[in-house]
């Protein structure tokens, strides 16, 4: 996954992911895109030398600009949007989460990322399931606890 490494090789924050694949998929949701085209496409405003650089001089900036245009006029400009990582913390706080229940939370969460069908489910649905299963694993538990509710 490009935004993956593109994360990982920058050291992002985490949200930056999320917020990421959330725009990257609600884009490819309405318009195709072949994948070697996906490294035009960037979520925080790095400079034009930047976005030359990363995708290691196979696009022009005319090339960039066009896409990025094409990217805020698909998605109406609605950059700022609640993801998955945001409840996440938020349930990991009320479950009052150990580091083993957070790890495994957010491994499940980022496994969602991987899996194009999860764009249609609501991101606090998805930090609640991975949560739930993160606890059903280690805990053992059967059902929601009353804070968790």
């Amino acid at each position: 996954m490009i935004a993956s490494k593109v994360h990982y090789r920058f050291k992002l924050l985490e949200e930056t992911l999320y917020l990421t694949v959330n725009l990257i998929d609600r884009f490819l949701a309405v318009h195709s895109v072949a994948k070697k085209n996906l490294q035009l496409e960037e979520v925080c405003f790095p400079g034009m030398e930047d976005f030359i650089q990363i995708s290691e001089k196979a696009f022009e900036v005319k090339e960039i600009l066009n896409m990025e245009t094409l990217m805020l006029n698909t998605l109406q400009f609605k950059l700022s949007v609640p993801t998955p990582y945001v409840f996440m913390k938020r349930f990991l706080k009320a479950a009052q989460s150990d580091e083993e229940l957070e790890l495994l939370s957010f491994f499940l969460m980022e496994l969602c990322l991987l899996e194009s069908v999860m764009v249609k489910y609501k991101p606090s649905l998805l930090a609640a399931a991975a949560v739930f299963t993160a606890q059903c694993t280690i805990k053992g538990l059967k059902e929601w606890s009353k804070t968790s509710e």
